[in-house]
């Protein structure tokens, strides 16, 4: 995710001091005498070695929405796309709904659907 984040940053015009400095932290371990010359160039007089780690917002990590793939029959057949405290109605009601599944189902009803919340759905026909 470093790296991600990096290629972001890289992609702006200019970057933030909010996101360098964090970001030269993060680096530290890794590369220890780039992050301290690029701390340097931030305009600090301290090491970079002896700073703390930013902290995680705990906020940021939770996942609103999550790719949950549709079987049928064991065979993936389509994904979609729900909240991810979703309860299993819904995440039943939206695999029926997929174009996918409907093509894949050719006109017949399923048997039986199981739904495991957040992890995948599978309709037996």
């Amino acid at each position: 995710k470093l790296i991600e984040l990096n290629n972001a940053v890289t992609k702006l015009d200019a970057t933030p001091r909010a996101v360098a400095e964090p970001l030269v932290l993060m680096a530290a371990p890794l590369v220890p005498h780039v992050a301290e010359e690029l701390w340097r160039k931030l305009g600090h007089d301290e090491t970079v070695t002896y700073l703390t780690f930013p902290e995680a917002d705990e906020q940021y990590l939770v996942d609103d929405t999550v790719e949950v793939p549709v079987q049928v029959n064991g065979k993936v057949r389509g994904r979609i796309v729900v909240a991810a405290d979703a309860d299993r109605a819904t995440m039943e009601a939206a695999a029926l709904a997929d174009d996918k599944v409907v093509a894949a189902l050719d006109g017949g009803a399923p048997k039986k659907v199981i739904v495991v919340p957040g992890r995948m759905v599978n309709v037996v026909v």
